[in-house]
Formats: C-alpha cells, structure tokens, sequence
C-alpha cells in the first residue's frame, strides 16, 4: 500500500527519520552539547562535524538531533491535551447539538481561536515564565478548538444515521451512543488531523523558542538554534540551514503522512481510486 502512495512513502520514511534520530539522542549523540569548544567555533561541514559547529564549538548535528526529542515531546504531547480535552467536548456538543451546552462549548471555542497560540503563550509567560512546558500548555489550549470543531462536525453527521436510531431505540443514551458507536467512526478523520496538527505543533514549538519563550538553555531547541544563527548567517550559514531544513523536513514529512492517512483511511477516496 505504501508504495502505491506517491504521499505516503516520502511522509513516511522522513517522520522515521527524525522521530529516529530524537530516540537515539536519549542514549546517544556524537557530541556532548553540554561542552562548549570555543576553538571549533563556527566551523564548517566536514568529516568530523557533518553539519558544522556554531558560535560556541558545540556539534550542529547533536543539537539537532536533541532539538528533535525537544520538538517532538512538546508536539506531541500539546496535541494529546487537545484530543483529550477536545474530543469529549465535540462529542458532548453533537448529543446536544442546538442546546445551551452546545453553545457554550462552540462559542468558548470561538473565544480560543481569537488568541493565536504565540499570544497564549505570551500570557503565560507573563505569569510563569518562558519553559517548555508553557509551550506545551499554549499549544495544547490552542488544539483543544481544533479537535472540539472536528469531532463535532463529523458527529453531527452520524447522528441521523439508521444505527444511531436503532440505538436510542434500544435505550442507550446519548453518552453510551458517542462511546460506542460515534467516536470509533470518526477516529480516523481524528487521527489524520492529529498528524496535522502534529506538524504545526513543531512549528509552533519553533516559533515559541525563536523569540524566546519556549524551551530554556541548555535544552537544545531548533527555533533557538535560529535566533542565535541570525546575527552570524552572513559569516556562517550553516548555522541557521541545517536547522532551518530540520524543521522544514520534518514538517513536509508529518503533512505527507496526513495526506497518505488521508488517502488510506476515507473510505470514499478509496472507491474513487478504485
């Protein structure tokens, strides 16, 4: 199946590749980041440094390679708050659709959206202090809308189903119904748009750490190994492309995987192919 998916093979191969190379920076890196090596500053791609060395001597692929457990964790774990905290919300707004409790939850969504996650996290630095882990709480708040509006859409589609009637006729209620019967039907449209929203956690993640407000030294952060390049692109390139590819690839590979889950999960794009 896979190489019969022009999206889904790339996405693939380039989500292992870094989801890989975060793994392995838990038992492994070639340098230890930790060490500064003010006499290897700023060199050049070679056989012992393949990506080069920034402004304090520290191996460009190791931060790297401890960047992506720093983007992935934050990402990750941002999109898991808002699929648990988004999903029940979507599924109790459709069992009530056009009641007060319904728009409640769509107009508090509404409420979410009109703060961009930067400006979240920026409220909440202003209280805690610049960290990861506020990163993970504005990213995950800004998901929690995302997946509330989505599983509420695809439910509302189900509920006038012939199985969903046949249900209410057999006395299940409205939760036992959107347990059963409409949350394992909508769970690949969920996991596709997790996959996407996975990707633009990363970016976010990047863009918290760039001006400062997400992941603190000495955690290593591809948003911050940008800021820190800028000043020096013109002396050293290197410093802001490796991991200005980074991101970019990674980001390109989640979003090839989400269209090649996409592709293979709808049952609708599959009797078009065949």
């Amino acid at each position: 199946m896979l190489l019969h998916n022009r999206s889904m093979l790339p996405g693939v191969v380039l989500t292992i590749v870094f989801a890989g190379a975060a793994i392995v920076s838990l038992v492994w890196v070639p340098y230890d980041i930790t060490i500064l090596n003010i006499a290897d500053r700023m060199k050049t791609p070679s056989l012992i440094h393949p990506f080069g060395t920034d402004q304090f001597g520290r191996d460009i692929l190791s931060m790297i390679m401890v960047g992506a457990r720093t983007s992935i964790a934050v990402a990750l774990v941002a999109v898991g708050i808002g699929m648990l905290a988004g999903v029940p919300l979507g599924l109790a707004a459709a069992a009530r659709r056009g009641s007060l409790p319904d728009e409640i939850i769509m107009r508090t969504n509404d409420l979410v959206f009109a703060f961009p996650s930067l400006l979240i996290a920026v409220m909440i630095t202003a209280v805690f202090g610049a960290s990861a882990l506020n990163a993970i709480i504005a990213i995950g708040i800004f998901n929690i809308p995302v997946f509330a509006r989505l599983t509420r859409g695809a439910a509302l589609t189900l509920w006038s189903r012939e199985y969903i009637m046949a249900a209410r006729v057999a006395g299940k209620g409205a939760a036992r119904i959107s347990v059963e019967h409409i949350l394992p039907n909508v769970t690949n449209l969920l996991i596709v748009q997790g996959t996407i929203q996975f990707s633009l956690g990363i970016l976010a993640e990047a863009g918290l750490s760039y001006v400062g407000l997400g992941a603190q030294p000495p955690t290593a952060s591809w948003g911050r190994m940008l800021a820190d390049s800028q000043t020096m692109i013109s002396l050293a390139p290197h410093l802001a492309l490796f991991p200005g590819l980074a991101i970019l690839l990674t980001v390109l590979g989640l979003n090839l995987l989400g269209d090649g889950l996409r592709d293979l999960l709808d049952p609708k794009l599959r009797r078009a192919r065949t």
